[in-house]
């Protein structure tokens, strides 16, 4: 694997170590904190502009590396025809030569199409887990109004429940949507591993030796 798609492979594995560490419960104290302290941080900006010019080159190589699955599939569509001739074994062996670049220019695209959709998943939790916080903490205000002011009006109280009630209904479905993106980018994780194994299986010694 070339440097630059090792540095891909090492972006994908940050991605689903901070992926874990978002999905993790925490006290809502110390989770408003942490969230309060990312969405603020100018440290934290500059590393997400940078990480937005990253992910620009991880889509030109994604781009790439589908151009290339398609020009190897073409090469081997032609070797399929000339299998006939003269030659077979020295055919045969460009063939399997052929086959191992398609499986790398495979690997190449599932690497980083992976990364770029996880990008995608990493900032939409994010985005969900900060309307998370942002509902639970006016859904606390709601409940210390309603606790703490038992002598107002009915029409207030009832009100105060009904949007009690709505924000906890929101709440349900980001959670659910949480969920269902945790369930993809574990997904994800499964597919590049069973990429990765069937990659051993079919070349255990490598071939052929140059890396593309």
């Amino acid at each position: 694997m070339t440097l630059y798609y090792s540095l891909v492979f090492l972006l994908l594995v940050v991605e689903i170590v901070v992926f874990i560490g978002l999905i993790i419960p925490l006290p809502f104290t110390l989770k408003r904190k942490l969230f309060t302290f990312i969405s603020e941080s100018p440290i934290v900006a500059k590393l997400q502009y940078g990480l937005k010019i990253t992910f620009i080159f991880i889509l030109i190589l994604f781009i790439d590396s589908v151009n290339r699955v398609y020009r190897v599939q073409i090469e081997l569509s032609s070797h399929s025809k000339d299998q006939g001739g003269v030659g077979a074994a020295a055919l045969g062996s460009e063939r399997m030569e052929v086959q191992a670049r398609k499986f790398y220019s495979q690997r190449n695209m599932y690497l980083c199409g992976f990364t770029l959709f996880l990008s995608l998943i990493l900032n939409r939790t994010y985005i969900m887990i900060l309307e998370i916080l942002r509902l639970e903490e006016k859904m606390k205000q709601y409940e210390g109004k309603q606790t703490g002011g038992k002598g107002s009006a009915t029409r207030a109280g009832t009100a105060d429940a009904e949007e009690i009630g709505r924000l906890r209904t929101e709440l349900v479905a980001r959670e659910r949507d949480i969920e269902a993106l945790k369930k993809q980018s574990e997904g994800l994780s499964r597919e590049y591993v069973n990429l990765s194994d069937q990659f051993s299986k079919e070349f255990p010694d490598g071939t052929p030796k140059k890396d593309r």
